[in-house]
Order: structure tokens, then sequence, then C-alpha cells
């Protein structure tokens, strides 16, 4: 796969976002043409790379001083305690704000690393390697960080455009099966919010994608990515039209936080979860039509995901669930707000609804 370059142009900042097959052996020679350089830097390792990628990378790195931290990536240490031990050895080593700090891993680490980078003396560069399918597609592009707290998750967090994102599709070989359908799930809502075009695509080269084979999962991430850079670019700071990435969401965080944020349901697939929910509730609601409702449906039946709602969840379980939409970010009433579909590339970002109207909702899904 010949090495792909996104430009994305915010009021903040410019930075270019890289996709191709051993990016990481390139890395300098990809810094130097974007003229980013640093006499320090401190990598902040996912613990799950794989040994052969990490020194490559830590081989390839040029720096005067090089530091590298190894992060065990899960969303429970997804916590002000670990910003903390990163940022402790930032100061320990006096770094700078012309110094770097690199995450390399996926979307935990990202959005950690990303928020030390935003809160280290209010600012330092900032590299994205991401190394998922998951962060290569949606959460190394658009500069959100955060970090959960007993009250939910990413309730805690900044917006700060990395300087650099280097997505090498090689290191995707190294997932397990259950990764790439979790990164699958952003591709997916991703060709919801584009267009019928972008679906059937997807629809139609489904195997293949979820197998990795090119060129049909390079087509992919670059259909996700420029998605997401238009969006970024129209509302950086997630005031309207961004809420649109947020489709699945407020059930997906609600249901990873009532879980613990455990090894129980990822984060993609509890995107999928809340699409669905999404879309029936879209359609229940008379704002999906029958024919796209279908469609969709019969495109996530096919997805294979071992998670049910019904076996994740009780009765019981439905008032917690429920406060802890109340604490999403994108509320800003006594009513719940979730991001709803109206057709393809046509999401509905503001729709207001009740507790009540909410638990029976939730309550008749765990019943089919």
């Amino acid at each position: 796969m010949k090495i792909h370059k996104i430009q994305i142009n915010t009021k903040t900042k410019k930075y270019s976002i890289f996709i191709g097959t051993s990016l990481i052996s390139k890395i300098n020679k990809i810094l130097s043409s974007q003229k980013l350089s640093f006499s320090k830097v401190l990598v902040v390792i996912d613990k799950n790379i794989p040994s052969k990628f990490k020194s490559k990378l830590i081989k390839n790195l040029k720096s005067d001083i090089k530091k590298t931290y190894i992060f065990k990536a899960n969303e429970r240490n997804k916590n002000q305690k670990n910003v903390d031990l990163i940022q402790k050895i930032l100061f320990k080593n006096r770094f700078n704000r012309d110094d770097c700090l690199i995450a390399f891993g996926g979307g935990i680490t990202g959005d950690v690393v990303g928020y030390c980078a935003s809160t280290f003396k209010r600012g330092i560069k900032f590299i994205n390697i991401p190394t998922t399918l998951l962060s290569q597609v949606d959460s190394s592009i658009g500069g959100k960080t955060g970090i959960n707290n007993s009250y939910g998750k990413n309730l805690v967090g900044s917006f700060y455009q990395p300087n650099i994102v280097i997505s090498d599709i090689d290191v995707l070989k190294s997932l397990n099966f259950r990764e790439i359908i979790c990164g699958y799930a952003e591709i997916f809502k991703s060709s919801l919010l584009d267009s019928f075009k972008k679906f059937k695509y997807l629809d139609k080269n489904f195997n293949e994608i979820i197998n990795l084979k090119q060129p049909q999962i390079g087509n992919a991430i670059l259909n996700s990515c420029n998605l997401k850079k238009k969006i970024v670019q129209k509302d950086e700071t997630e005031k309207n039209l961004r809420k649109a990435l947020n489709l699945g969401h407020t059930f997906a965080h609600a249901y990873e936080s009532k879980l613990g944020f455990s090894n129980k349901l990822n984060h993609g697939e509890a995107v999928l979860i809340g699409i669905k929910n999404a879309v029936k509730f879209s359609y229940q609601s008379k704002i999906l039509k029958n024919k796209p409702y279908n469609l969709i449906i019969k495109h996530l039946d096919k997805i294979p995901l071992n998670k049910n709602f019904n076996e994740l969840f009780k009765i019981k379980d439905m008032n917690k669930i429920i406060s802890f939409m109340k604490s999403d970010k994108k509320n800003i009433s006594k009513k719940i707000n979730i991001i709803l579909i109206q057709d393809f590339g046509k999401i509905k970002i503001s729709y207001q609804i009740n507790d009540n109207s909410l638990k029976k909702f939730l309550i008749s899904e765990l019943n089919k």
C-alpha cells in the first residue's frame, strides 16, 4: 500500500495523518518532512504491542534523550493516577514545551497520553502512533483526549490536536479478532454518517475488511479518516456537527461505566450495541424509514459479536445505566440527549428523551 497523507486544518493546529505500511521504519523521514524535531522524547508504549514493533520504533527514532514508559492499557487505568505517573517522568527529566510525548498504542493510550501532553506546562509536542484498528480510524483523529472517573467515561479531558499521526497498517496484523471487530464498529459508524455509497462498500467487502485484506481494509481506513477530517475541520470542539460522531456512544459509554470498564465489554463492542439501540429507537420513533432500517440491522446482525445487551444487563441495572447517560458530556438539560439516525448521511444530533421513556425502551430491549 502506498503512503497516504491526509491534511487536517483546524483553528488551533494544522497537522498530517500518514497511513500506509512500514511507516514505523520510516519515522525519521516522516518527521523530517514535517519539520518536526525535539531533543527529548518520552514514548508511552502500550504493553500489548509485540516487542518487534516496540524495538523498531525506539531504534528508528532519533533524539538526544529517549525515555520509555510501558503502560498497561485498559479502561480502568485510563485515570488521573496514570496521568500523574507519566507526567512525573517528564518533570523528573526536565522536559520543556519543545520536547515531545509519543503515544504508541491503541485509543486508551492515545487518550491518556494526549491529555498528559495537553496539560504538561500547558502543552507539549504530541505524536500519536495508533496501533489498533479502532484508534487508526477514530480516536487518533480530531484531538479529543480524556480519562475516566467514578462518574463515567471520558468526563475529564481536553481538545488537543497532535503534531502528527502515523498509522502503520502492518501493526494491525498483531491484533486478535475481537480487537478487529472493535475497530470495525467505528468504520461501520463512519459509513452511516457518510453516505449510502460508503455503507454499500462495507456491506459488499465485509469479509475482506474484517480479515484485513488489501486494498479493502486500506480503503475502509481512508474513508473513515476522511469522513472524520471533514467533520472535525467544521466543528473542532463539538459544538454542533461533531456530535454526530457520537452515534451509539451515549448508550455505549453508559454500558462500559456500569460494568466498571471491565473486559466483559470493550469499547467497540459497546459501540456496536449502542448503534443498534440508536437505530432501533430511531425506527420506533419514526425518524428512520423501513428500508434503511432493515439494511442497517441486517448488516449489524452479520457482525460476529458475542455480546448481547440482554445477557450483559438485567432490569435492576437500568436505573444505574440511565444515571450514567445523564452524566454524558452532551447533555445540557435534565433530559438525556441521544444521537439518532434519519438516513444514510443524515444524523439527528439533538433528540431529548426523559428517564421514563428511555427506561421503557431499554427494558423492551432486554426482553428480546
